[in-house]
């Protein structure tokens, strides 16, 4: 028997079929509202954007001191060597250094 409790007194038995039918409909309610979250929130994102704010961390490198980065990497410079000139951590030129894939 499975049985879910929420307030004192309220009892849910989902064995049956209208315990089934509550839980069911509790779950399709909890998704939508997720849902309408996911899309005030990108709605939210989009209308900063469009007001010309961007969100996130500011980059740690101008274009071009990665570009100058990347020549330093092809002349054989190691990447430990090149972040200490920068002053960043490796991984965060590697980020820089590594190719986007495009989507």
């Amino acid at each position: 028997m499975s049985v879910l409790s929420g307030r004192p007194g309220r009892i849910t038995d989902t064995t049956t079929p209208g315990g089934e039918l509550v839980f069911t409909i509790m779950a399709a309610i909890a998704q939508m509202e997720r849902r309408l979250i996911q899309e005030r929130t990108l709605a939210g994102l989009e209308a900063a954007r469009a007001r010309g704010r961007v969100g996130g961390r500011p980059r740690s490198l101008t274009d071009d001191q990665v570009a100058e980065a990347r020549r330093m990497r092809e002349d054989g410079r190691p990447v430990a060597e090149i972040a200490a000139l920068f002053r960043v951590a490796r991984s965060t030129l590697a980020g820089y250094l590594t190719p986007t894939p495009v989507s």
